[in-house]
């Protein structure tokens, strides 16, 4: 069995693959950051007995996403599960007050690099007759919150796009599932706001948020489902978080 996955040079892309790789998956990993991509294919080649293939690249690009798909060897081409989880927040701004190279950013990464990602490994497993994909989402593509604009509306994209892939992939035999995550302790908050780690860590204050292994779990759970059974979509919080507005931050 062989897993690929966007953007696992750290948080919910790196603990997925480190969840799959103990549940016997051959891995491949993708991100940006090659010498991430390296530490972690050491790590998991020196815990469990699983092979790995590294793929640095940046999902924004659709010749590099094309070119490496094209270039696997053969036997990795046969990909089982395919996770799209590439993505990211930048700017906490308005609409009005929104730094367009930001909207581009998130557009980019969130929408353009899943469909690129998408559009060259549905057929594979298309030709192979079975396959899963599974698109982190977020909350924020159920919802909107202040000053969320540009990122929420990428994230309502993946909601819509992945509705639109169980429809595409259903008669070849392939598993589409969403999973949308809450609140989660990763880089994430400290790409938003632009590596002030201050800002990052208040965003977690006073709560305990969902963690990259939960979402692993998760990930995990849908994986080793029966071959009949296929998870369309799943949003997760941490107990403390009732939606995006409303996150109790005194008994979390």
């Amino acid at each position: 069995m062989i897993v690929y996955i966007t953007g696992a040079t750290s948080g919910f892309g790196k603990s997925i693959a480190l969840k799959l790789a103990k549940n016997g998956y051959h891995v491949i990993i993708t991100g940006r950051r090659e010498k991430l991509l390296q530490s972690l294919a050491e790590e998991i080649k020196q815990n469990y007995p699983v092979e790995v293939w590294t793929s640095p690249y940046d999902v924004r690009d659709a010749n590099s996403v094309k070119t490496a798909v094209n270039n696997l060897p053969d036997k990795w081409k046969h990909i089982d599960v395919l996770v799209n989880n590439a993505g990211l927040a930048v700017g906490l701004n308005s609409l009005q007050e929104g730094n367009i190279d930001d909207w581009e950013r998130m557009i980019d990464t969130n929408v353009k690099g899943l469909l690129y990602v998408s559009r060259n490994i549905a057929p594979l497993m298309i030709e192979q007759g079975h396959g899963h994909i599974i698109n982190i989402g977020s909350i924020a593509g159920k919802e909107v919150y202040p000053n969320g604009n540009v990122y929420c509306a990428t994230k309502h994209a993946v909601d819509a796009l992945t509705k639109a892939m169980r429809m595409d992939m259903v008669k070849h035999g392939i598993k589409v599932t969403q999973i949308a995550p809450g609140a989660a302790e990763t880089e994430f908050s400290l790409v938003r706001f632009k590596g002030d780690k201050q800002a990052a860590d208040n965003v977690y204050k006073d709560f305990i948020p969902l963690s990259a292994d939960d979402i692993a779990d998760v990930v995990e759970y849908v994986v080793n489902l029966p071959k009949h059974v296929c998870v369309n979509d799943i949003v997760v919080t941490c107990l403390a978080q009732a939606n995006t507005t409303i996150t109790n931050k005194k008994n979390g």
